[in-house]
């Protein structure tokens, strides 16, 4: 497993992702590994969600919050024909 800094992950997101495909990336904030960079087929291989329809039905999606503001009647006119 790679690793490399959050400064080195900044300065170059494409060679961290070119590293990502010979495996997993380990990114380091002040030392300490913080976050984990591995392409989609690595991913989806470790949850079982092989696309994104079935990565949003997977259980872990299931406790992201999403509360869309509501539209006002501002943006709703009719339409002219």
């Amino acid at each position: 497993m790679q690793t490399i800094t959050s400064r080195e992950f900044c300065q170059d997101t494409s060679g961290a992702k070119r590293k990502a495909l010979d495996g997993p990336v380990v990114i380091t904030d002040r030392g300490a590994p913080s976050h984990v960079l591995m392409t989609w087929n690595e991913y989806a291989g470790l949850t079982g969600c092989g696309n994104i329809v079935e990565a949003l039905a997977c259980p872990e999606a299931a406790g992201i919050e999403f509360d869309p503001p509501r539209l006002d009647g501002a943006f709703l006119k009719p339409v002219e024909f």
